[in-house]
Protein backbone atom coordinates (compact mmCIF):
# COMPACT_ATOMS: atom_id res chain seq x y z
CA UNK A 1 0.00 0.00 0.00
CA UNK A 2 1.18 3.30 -0.93
CA UNK A 3 1.73 5.92 1.75
CA UNK A 4 -0.58 9.04 2.28
CA UNK A 5 0.74 11.80 0.27
CA UNK A 6 -0.73 15.58 0.49
CA UNK A 7 -1.79 15.49 -2.92
CA UNK A 8 -3.86 11.82 -2.29
CA UNK A 9 -5.34 13.34 1.78
CA UNK A 10 -6.12 16.54 -0.17
CA UNK A 11 -8.32 14.45 -2.59
CA UNK A 12 -9.98 12.59 -0.29
CA UNK A 13 -11.19 14.86 2.00
CA UNK A 14 -12.19 17.18 -1.45
CA UNK A 15 -14.78 14.42 -2.48
CA UNK A 16 -15.64 13.46 1.49
CA UNK A 17 -16.76 17.15 1.65
CA UNK A 18 -18.43 16.93 -1.60
CA UNK A 19 -20.60 13.94 -1.03
CA UNK A 20 -20.90 15.14 2.82
CA UNK A 21 -23.18 18.09 0.87
CA UNK A 22 -24.84 16.02 -0.87
CA UNK A 23 -25.92 14.52 1.80
CA UNK A 24 -27.35 17.67 3.80
CA UNK A 25 -28.51 19.05 0.05
CA UNK A 26 -30.96 15.71 0.45
CA UNK A 27 -31.70 16.01 4.01
CA UNK A 28 -33.04 19.02 2.89
CA UNK A 29 -35.14 17.77 0.75
CA UNK A 30 -36.53 15.49 2.23
CA UNK A 31 -37.38 17.60 5.04
CA UNK A 32 -38.50 20.72 3.65
CA UNK A 33 -39.99 19.16 0.26
CA UNK A 34 -41.16 15.69 1.62
CA UNK A 35 -42.00 17.34 4.87
CA UNK A 36 -39.96 14.07 6.35
CA UNK A 37 -39.15 15.75 9.46
CA UNK A 38 -35.62 16.65 11.02
CA UNK A 39 -33.79 13.44 10.81
CA UNK A 40 -32.11 13.56 7.51
CA UNK A 41 -31.40 17.44 7.93
CA UNK A 42 -29.75 15.97 11.29
CA UNK A 43 -27.47 13.48 9.97
CA UNK A 44 -26.89 14.61 7.21
CA UNK A 45 -25.57 18.02 8.13
CA UNK A 46 -24.03 16.42 11.47
CA UNK A 47 -21.86 14.45 8.72
CA UNK A 48 -20.96 17.49 6.57
CA UNK A 49 -20.18 19.41 9.58
CA UNK A 50 -17.95 16.91 10.87
CA UNK A 51 -16.24 16.64 7.27
CA UNK A 52 -16.10 20.16 6.75
CA UNK A 53 -14.19 20.80 9.89
CA UNK A 54 -11.67 17.79 8.73
CA UNK A 55 -11.13 19.26 5.24
CA UNK A 56 -10.98 22.63 7.02
CA UNK A 57 -7.81 20.81 9.03
CA UNK A 58 -6.78 18.92 5.92
CA UNK A 59 -6.36 22.00 3.88
CA UNK A 60 -4.55 24.12 6.46
CA UNK A 61 -1.87 20.98 7.26
CA UNK A 62 -1.78 20.49 2.70
CA UNK A 63 -1.11 24.23 3.02
CA UNK A 64 1.56 24.32 5.49
CA UNK A 65 3.31 21.47 3.69
CA UNK A 66 2.76 22.56 0.08
CA UNK A 67 3.93 26.65 0.86
CA UNK A 68 0.70 27.91 -0.24
CA UNK A 69 0.03 31.70 -0.04
CA UNK A 70 -2.07 32.74 2.28
CA UNK A 71 -4.37 33.58 -0.79
CA UNK A 72 -4.39 30.24 -1.56
CA UNK A 73 -4.83 28.54 1.86
CA UNK A 74 -7.96 31.17 2.42
CA UNK A 75 -9.67 30.21 -1.07
CA UNK A 76 -8.97 26.59 0.01
CA UNK A 77 -10.97 27.05 2.91
CA UNK A 78 -14.05 28.60 1.55
CA UNK A 79 -14.24 26.27 -1.28
CA UNK A 80 -15.53 24.26 2.09
CA UNK A 81 -18.56 26.90 2.19
CA UNK A 82 -19.53 27.34 -1.15
CA UNK A 83 -21.47 24.04 -2.33
CA UNK A 84 -19.64 21.52 -4.49
CA UNK A 85 -16.20 23.53 -5.25
CA UNK A 86 -13.80 21.34 -3.24
CA UNK A 87 -13.27 19.24 -5.61
CA UNK A 88 -12.75 21.97 -8.67
CA UNK A 89 -10.77 23.78 -6.02
CA UNK A 90 -8.49 20.62 -5.62
CA UNK A 91 -8.45 19.97 -9.90
CA UNK A 92 -7.10 23.64 -10.25
CA UNK A 93 -4.36 23.50 -7.11
CA UNK A 94 -3.19 20.34 -8.45
CA UNK A 95 -3.35 21.48 -12.22
CA UNK A 96 -1.17 24.65 -10.95
CA UNK A 97 1.66 21.73 -9.12
CA UNK A 98 0.36 23.41 -5.71
CA UNK A 99 0.14 19.50 -4.69
CA UNK A 100 3.26 17.75 -5.84
CA UNK A 101 5.83 16.22 -3.74
CA UNK A 102 5.75 14.66 -0.87
CA UNK A 103 5.62 15.72 2.96
CA UNK A 104 8.26 18.11 3.85
CA UNK A 105 9.82 16.52 7.32
CA UNK A 106 12.10 19.02 8.14
CA UNK A 107 13.45 22.15 7.00
CA UNK A 108 15.72 22.55 4.13
CA UNK A 109 19.31 23.38 4.79
CA UNK A 110 19.97 27.12 6.45
CA UNK A 111 16.52 27.35 6.38
CA UNK A 112 14.86 28.41 10.12
CA UNK A 113 11.66 27.07 10.22
CA UNK A 114 8.30 28.82 11.75
CA UNK A 115 6.16 27.70 13.94
CA UNK A 116 3.72 26.22 11.67
CA UNK A 117 6.75 24.21 9.78
CA UNK A 118 7.95 23.21 13.08
CA UNK A 119 4.19 21.44 13.88
CA UNK A 120 4.14 20.08 10.15
CA UNK A 121 7.51 18.50 11.42
CA UNK A 122 5.89 16.65 14.21
CA UNK A 123 3.01 15.85 12.62
CA UNK A 124 4.48 14.29 9.93
CA UNK A 125 6.90 11.81 11.94
CA UNK A 126 3.90 10.93 14.43
CA UNK A 127 0.94 10.77 11.65
CA UNK A 128 -0.44 7.87 13.62
CA UNK A 129 -0.96 10.22 16.74
CA UNK A 130 -1.42 13.53 14.75
CA UNK A 131 -4.25 11.67 12.93
CA UNK A 132 -5.41 10.95 16.23
CA UNK A 133 -5.29 14.25 18.10
CA UNK A 134 -6.59 16.14 14.93
CA UNK A 135 -10.00 13.98 15.05
CA UNK A 136 -10.06 14.18 19.04
CA UNK A 137 -9.75 17.93 18.14
CA UNK A 138 -12.20 18.12 15.34
CA UNK A 139 -14.44 16.33 17.55
CA UNK A 140 -13.99 18.12 20.68
CA UNK A 141 -14.83 21.50 18.20
CA UNK A 142 -18.03 19.42 17.03
CA UNK A 143 -19.56 18.46 19.79
CA UNK A 144 -19.58 22.40 21.45
CA UNK A 145 -20.46 23.37 17.95
CA UNK A 146 -23.56 20.80 18.48
CA UNK A 147 -24.11 22.30 22.59
CA UNK A 148 -23.89 25.33 21.24
CA UNK A 149 -26.94 24.82 18.53
CA UNK A 150 -28.01 26.70 15.29
CA UNK A 151 -27.17 30.20 15.36
CA UNK A 152 -30.50 32.20 16.62
CA UNK A 153 -32.24 34.06 13.03
CA UNK A 154 -31.60 37.85 14.11
CA UNK A 155 -35.06 39.88 13.82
Amino acid sequence: MEAMTPRSLFRVLAVAELVTWTMLLVGMLLKYGLGVGDWPVRVGGGVHGFVFLAYLVVATVVAVNQRWSVGATVLGWCSAVVPYTTLPFEVAVARRGMLDGGWRRGPAAGVHPGPLDRLLFAVVRHPVVAAVVGAVLVAAVFGALLVAGPPVPSR
